[in-house]
């Protein structure tokens, strides 16, 4: 067996069994996997300020209905990753899918039941919170071990194109589901229409995924990273720590002896890493207050569409206007993610800066949007700070810390964004209610809140690029 000190080439197995790079066709399967998850979301996202106003819900509710869910994410998208790693990867994405499929489809048909009469509002709304909890709970299981299973049967000379692939599956679901979700509403399913439809779509990639996907024998060392859950307007692929860190090759990278689970690498002494360390501190407020401005946002978008064209009494009607404000939303954070920030070659404080500044002029656009072609366009305009600001937040943070510290700041990092999701939709949802100008306000303040600190207090890119150096 080939040391870790040695230079190290795959270790090639028995005859006849040799490693070979992820097919097109297997790869195409872990893109579907990603790609159905994060489309089924935000296909949900784009009817359920149409059909809480069916049901006589009140806003903010509905947006509470998300929070249980949220912190589930953020609770067991950790525990999930780890055990990825243990138990194999394809069975976690198999249970991640699961958990999206009866997630999905419960919270249809218990909506179909409200809508229709055979629940009352409230009985449905409880009822809805706790199916969508099993997507939270047992949905974080998929994205990582996606990651990981491309991560180990791929050389890091070409893992960063191939982790950019899957990453962008996430971003492109952000896009369809939108895009799709009001052509799915049809009767006798009315509004629940896309929940039905993404979770029979979800089951035929189970089906694919068991039977097509083989099982765990990595080639190479590999760990699960933690994923966000995917919102419309916040499509930000996780910038690895092999990205932003190291320019290795696969000649210090160690390979594995035989088909089988990753071994665990040599315990280190490695301090834990405090929150209040002094060098995450300015990255961790940036990004759990800017995350709360983009959160209460997107809270809000799907209710200002209908209260600014007059579809409440038409809430089938709000379905396409949503989702085309919320798909605008999604392909500026594509945009920025995929074109500006690669062609610019933005650092961290300079991308989480321009894009608290863009994200405060589309607010303000926002709080004065009347018709939809306005609306969207300043949504979108957010949406592009937005999509600036958060992988500069999160590469900031990577490179605040030393290579042996990535996995636990991962951890730090997921929790910052995931904790924005679990107040500050239904929180911004509340303010729009109470006063939308306030709303619009406070959101703006904790940009330019976020500018500020962020100017006098985070390292500048210079610095940062020395230290990846």
């Amino acid at each position: 067996m080939t040391s870790p000190s040695q230079p190290s080439e795959p270790i090639a197995p028995p005859l006849g069994n040799q490693a070979k790079p992820i097919s097109r066709e297997r790869m195409a399967l872990l893109f579907m996997v990603m790609l159905v998850t994060a489309a089924g979301n935000t296909a949900m996202q784009s009817v359920m300020p149409s059909i809480g106003t069916a049901l006589k819900v009140n806003d903010v509710w509905i947006s509470f209905a998300y929070s249980w869910s949220a912190l589930l994410w953020v609770i067991m998208a950790p525990f999930w990753a780890k055990r990825s790693d243990r138990r194999g990867r394809k069975a976690m994405m198999a249970l991640g899918l699961v958990g999206f499929i009866t997630s999905l489809a419960l919270c249809g048909l218990l909506l179909w039941l409200g809508l229709y009469g055979w629940l009352s509002a409230t009985a449905t709304l409880f009822l809805f919170a706790a199916a969508r909890s099993l997507y939270g709970g047992f949905g974080s299981a998929s994205p990582p071990a996606v990651q990981a299973y491309v991560a180990s049967r791929t050389p890091r000379s070409q893992r960063t194109q191939a982790m950019a692939l899957i990453a962008s599956s996430f971003g492109l679901g952000t896009v369809i589901g939108p895009a799709l979700a009001p052509l799915l509403v049809f009767q006798p399913m009315g509004l629940v229409g896309p929940f039905m439809i993404f979770a029979a779509f979800g089951a035929l990639v189970l089906v694919a995924l068991r039977l097509r996907l083989p099982g765990d024998d990595p080639t190479y060392a590999a760990r699960s990273d933690i994923v966000g859950a995917p919102y419309s307007a916040s499509a930000a692929s996780r910038y690895s720590a092999d990205e932003l860190t190291s320019e290795g090759s696969d000649e210090d990278e160690p390979t594995l002896a035989k088909p089988g689970p990753v071994p665990s690498e040599p315990e280190q002494a490695i301090p834990d890493l405090k929150w209040l360390d002094r060098r995450l501190r300015p990255w961790l407020v940036a990004g759990l207050v800017g995350g709360h401005a983009q959160a209460m946002i997107l809270g809000i978008s799907g209710f200002l569409v209908l209260d600014r064209l007059g579809l409440r009494g038409d809430p089938d009607g709000g379905t396409g206007p949503i989702g085309l404000v919320l798909m605008s939303g999604a392909l500026a954070t594509l945009l920025a993610q995929w074109g500006i920030i690669p062609s610019l070659k933005l650092g961290p404080r300079s991308s989480t800066l321009w894009g608290m500044a863009l994200a405060v002029f589309g607010i303000g656009m926002l709080a004065f949007a009347q018709d939809l072609h306005t609306i969207a366009l300043g949504f979108s305009v957010a949406s592009l700070g937005f999509g600036l600001y958060r992988p500069g937040f999160t590469a900031g943070t990577s490179l605040a810390v030393t290579r042996a510290e990535q996995g636990q700041v991962s951890g730090i990092v997921a929790s910052v964004n995931g904790a924005a999701y679990i107040v500050g939709p239904a929180f911004g949802v509340w303010l729009y209610g109470h006063h939308a100008n306030i709303g619009f306000g406070i959101i703006a303040g904790l940009c330019v809140l976020v500018y500020i600190l962020g100017w006098r207090s985070l390292d500048t890119d210079e610095v940062l690029e020395a230290r990846r150096d």
